[in-house]
């Protein structure tokens, strides 16, 4: 990818999206877009949908999710301690020590999770992060100084952490999970205009919000746009790294290509083209299988309305659901390829029945 590209992921990674407050990042995600669809959409919560050559009546989405795991102020002690919920499924085991910042209508507040000093814990009895222990310290004495900053109950809270790059073969940070997909399916979107390819069929390109908590963002944008084929891009597990078990969880290792799994929810038909174009083209891809649903998107657009044929493309990620996730450079380009190559080969009508 070229400096436009890189300069995009740097600004679309770090700007705060958290469940249910995605505005700014899907601001950020379709001003990118934007010159490369021919119209667009934004639903009731916040799905953002580009369109490309509209007006056909054979549908196609590529998709990604855009919110990240966060956290809400839940409750504001008299000493002006604050304390939180979950937003998704954040993890309340790397929270101590780490820099906050707390979104409110008079911008951000500063804040950091504090916790206990080694010094004045025995090991026998050391309290464990949870929500009960679990606090954040914005530098006041009392409730009324944090309430003067515009703290309330009800503020989401995103990690400070930013985008950086490790070995010049990792981007890390928070929260790559999914908006990388969001950068996935914009690259394909500006591929397909550069090369100036004319689709047979209409092409949504989605962002969805709200995937966090239950797939919300996806469930609603499928029922309203109806399409025959979805082809969506989450994340999935580096299990090379320790402590993963490969027989529970599958091998799956970044720098090896896109993920594509087998499951229920997953339209084999279609999950076979798509594999047949990565053997073509010699893009690199792994397998997985699921015994009941992906837990992505997927699942809400393969039982939309009549069902549609669904397919999951997922980006290897490293330490998901921490403040170092991890995907290799060269795993989004191939995931980039695979998508664009198949859209690209994919003729308007395509039944994918599996009986006629």
């Amino acid at each position: 990818m070229d400096d436009q590209s890189k300069h995009f992921i740097y600004q679309y990674l770090n700007t705060a999206s958290p469940t249910g407050f995605e505005a700014a990042g899907q601001q950020v995600w379709l001003d990118y877009v934007r010159p490369y669809i021919h119209e667009h959409l934004v639903d009731t919560y916040g799905t953002v949908v580009g369109t490309v050559n509209p007006g056909h009546d054979y549908k196609v989405v590529i998709e990604a999710h855009a919110d990240e795991i966060s956290w809400f102020v839940n409750y504001i002690s008299p000493e002006g301690f604050i304390y939180i919920i979950r937003n998704g499924g954040s993890d309340f085991v790397i929270a101590p020590a780490k820099r906050v910042n707390i979104h409110t209508g008079k911008g951000v507040v500063k804040a950091v999770f504090g916790w206990p000093a080694v010094h004045v814990r025995d090991g026998k009895d050391d309290p464990q992060p949870s929500q009960k222990t679990l606090f954040l310290d914005c530098g006041c004495a009392n409730k009324d100084e944090v309430e003067a900053l515009g703290v309330h109950v009800g503020c989401v809270v995103t990690f400070e952490d930013g985008l950086t790059e490790l070995n010049d073969r990792y981007y890390v940070g928070r929260a790559l999970d999914n908006r990388m997909g969001g950068v996935i399916i914009a690259e394909v979107a500006r591929r397909l205009h550069q090369n100036q390819v004319k689709l047979p069929y209409t092409l949504y390109v989605v962002n969805s919000v709200q995937e966090e908590i239950g797939l919300r963002g996806a469930e609603m944008i499928a029922h309203r746009l109806r399409p025959d084929v979805a082809i969506c891009t989450d994340v999935t597990h580096d299990t090379r790294s320790p402590l993963y078990d490969k027989i529970k969880q599958g091998d799956c290792s970044c720098g090896k290509g896109p993920q594509l799994t087998y499951g229920p929810a997953v339209q084999n038909n279609l999950l076979n083209s798509l594999i047949k174009v990565a053997e073509e083209k010699q893009i690199p891809f792994q397998r997985a299988a699921v015994s009941r649903s992906t837990g992505t998107d997927t699942d809400a657009f393969a039982y939309s309305s009549a069902g549609v044929a669904s397919v999951l493309v997922s980006l290897p990620l490293k330490y998901m659901h921490t403040t170092v996730e991890m995907v290799h450079k060269d795993d989004i380009e191939h995931c980039i390829q695979l998508i664009y190559e198949y859209l690209v080969s994919l003729p308007a009508g395509t039944d994918f029945r599996y009986l006629k």
